[in-house]
């Protein structure tokens, strides 16, 4: 396992290296999880500092802590990065993948997405509030 995939399933507090490592790493498991034949819920890049054990994990606070983080590549605004975060979760595109996901994975896989999506989907509200640039 990565050194920073270790650190995120641990809870241990992220040096900023490491957080921008985490990223890059999400956006490429988002990048490979389309030519996997079988989906696992570990293969998922749940949008977490900390690797979730069950939808439970998938709270409010860390969810907003992660796409919030200022250490996010600057090419997109925190709005669109959200935007961009709902559409890879959203049922519509997310459900062509359920199929693939080990049978004992894929109810908390799909409850997970679940509130993945309505977080994302209140954080979006937010921001069109102009809280965010």
């Amino acid at each position: 396992m990565q050194e920073q995939e270790r650190l995120a399933k641990a809870g241990k507090i992220m040096s900023k290296q490491e957080v921008i490592k985490l990223f890059e790493l999400h956006k490429a498991q988002w990048d490979k999880i389309q030519s996997l034949s079988t989906i696992l819920w570990e293969d998922f890049p749940w949008p977490m500092f900390k690797r979730p054990k069950g939808p439970d994990d998938l709270t409010t606070p860390a969810i907003n802590a992660y796409m919030l983080s200022p250490l996010h590549p600057s090419d997109k605004s925190t709005k669109d990065r959200i935007k961009d975060s709902l559409r890879k979760w959203h049922p519509d595109r997310f459900n062509h993948s359920l199929p693939k996901v080990k049978e004992e994975d894929r109810e908390r896989v799909q409850e997970g997405a679940g509130s993945v999506v309505r977080t994302l989907n209140d954080l979006l509200r937010s921001s069109s509030h102009d809280v965010f640039s």
